[in-house]
């Protein structure tokens, strides 16, 4: 007699992130409340003062508080879920004129059997713009080019995510040049800025191999099985709807092809805007506005179509909108609880009393620990580092070498914790439960966790110094 298991189900996305809530509502009133005095330095920005941490009164969180926070957290993340909205309207547009889904289907016949070199290509090039300009909102709209992409070349569409979220994320954990991780931490640490970057090319280098091998070695799986995917059954109803009338292929005429170039401009433009004018979330989204309006306008599409298709796009991803929305609260019930910088406290207080190696890793540890309640790298790095660097100078390691484990510990656990808007807002762009990608990441998450520990050891020995 055969025994049949019944799958468990796991609740939806959005459930999900209201039971994290329910939890750190639970924390803040077991964890007492405390605080760091806070000053401002000479750059304006408001860093924690070492040594000044005072218990305070807590604030347990209710049921009131637990039902507020997400409204709080749906307007502290308006930018975030602003963009998500105004870029689904947009291509829903530029999908209304056919182009991308034609464009992607000629590009997948001409590689026929070289598609896998567009893995490691793309996440190198996703990788470069993570460590030198911190790309991470900026990924968003790549996820929907990359997803028919990667579904047009045989794989699926975690491979679509992949490419440039995991290609960005990478980048981003081994930075060299990113202003708003290692500038702000290198900052405040009192470190020449962008000092170190030999080791850091080295961590960078690593990082993005092992990575890009990883989803390599998953993409020859998927090539070989599709059904070996988590997302087989998604992707499935994602091909029909997406390549149903292949067969019916456009031609391509100027007005294609000058949507083309206008796509290509528009992506130009977000690079050198973010990278020289500190183009950031508004300004993206102005962009890809333009460009969805004047594509259907290029494609000779009426006023009702362009607004119709527009408003469609929208809607179908009010429900990613929403899910950023609430990962925020998450942060929102553990601020207003006032047990944020007590986590940080008794944290950094167990770290003295290791070997100064270990000590790295426990700062890694750390790190990655608080960027599930801090997933801002700015924000974590002012309020850890003015604690992190003194205490390595107790603990008899580099300052550089504190800011390395910031790095990585911000870095690599980006792409999985739930908190971060950037991550829910790529996931609700692909259309990806997060349960199914938590579950699907976790193994690399583990290797490059492990990988974080061992870079961390040559710092340590050989001292590594400012330069």
């Amino acid at each position: 007699m055969k025994l049949q298991l019944t799958k468990i189900k796991l609740p939806h996305t959005l459930a999900l992130i209201f039971i994290i809530m329910i939890c750190v509502a639970l924390l803040t009133w077991i964890i007492p409340g405390g605080n760091y005095d806070r000053t401002t330095n000479e750059d304006g920005r408001e860093i924690v003062v070492d040594g000044t941490f005072h218990s305070v009164e807590g604030r347990p969180q209710g049921i009131p508080a637990l039902l507020k926070s997400p409204v709080t957290g749906i307007i502290q993340t308006a930018d975030i879920i602003g963009l998500i909205l105004v870029l689904g309207g947009a291509f829903s547009i530029i999908q209304k004129t056919k182009v991308i889904d034609d464009t992607i289907s000629r590009v997948a016949a001409r590689l026929q059997n070289r598609g896998f070199i567009v893995i490691p290509i793309g996440m190198v090039l996703f990788s470069v713009f993570g460590a030198v300009f911190g790309m991470s909102e900026e990924v968003i709209p790549f996820v929907l080019i990359f997803i028919p992409l990667s579904l047009a070349l045989g794989y699926d569409s975690i491979i679509g995510v992949a490419i440039p979220f995991i290609g960005a994320g990478l980048g981003f954990a081994g930075a060299m040049l990113n202003p708003f991780t290692i500038g702000i931490a290198q900052g405040i640490s009192e470190l020449p800025l962008f000092s170190g970057i030999t080791y850091r090319i080295i961590v960078w280098f690593i990082s993005t191999l092992v990575g890009t091998a990883l989803i390599m070695l998953y993409a020859a799986k998927i090539k070989k099985n599709p059904k070996a995917s988590p997302v087989y059954a998604i992707d499935q109803q994602r091909r029909q709807a997406t390549f149903q009338n292949q067969e019916e292929s456009i031609v391509f005429t100027i007005r294609h092809k000058l949507i083309i170039i206008l796509f290509g401009v528009t992506i130009l433009a977000m690079i050198v805007g973010v990278m020289r004018y500190q183009w950031f979330i508004v300004e993206i989204g102005a962009i890809f506005l333009g460009l969805g309006i004047a594509s259907g306008l290029i494609a000779k599409l009426s006023i009702n179509d362009i607004a119709e298709s527009f408003v469609a796009g929208a809607k179908d991803l009010v429900g990613a909108a929403l899910v950023v929305g609430f990962a925020r609260a998450i942060v929102v019930i553990a601020s207003d609880g006032q047990i944020i910088d007590t986590i940080m406290s008794s944290l950094s207080g167990a770290i003295s009393r290791y070997h100064p190696v270990f000590a790295a890793q426990i700062m890694f540890v750390i790190q990655s620990v608080l960027n599930f309640f801090i997933p801002s790298g700015s924000g974590k790095a002012a309020l850890t580092m003015p604690i992190m660097a003194p205490l390595a100078d107790l603990i008899g390691i580099t300052r550089q070498t504190a800011v390395l484990a910031f790095q990585l510990g911000d870095g690599y656990t980006n792409m999985i914790i739930p908190t971060s808007g950037v991550t829910m807002g790529v996931l609700g762009m692909a259309k990806l439960p997060w349960d199914v990608w938590a579950k699907w990441l976790l193994p690399i998450e583990v290797v490059l966790f492990i990988l974080g520990l061992l870079l961390l050891i040559p710092p340590v020995l050989f001292q590594w110094g400012p330069f």
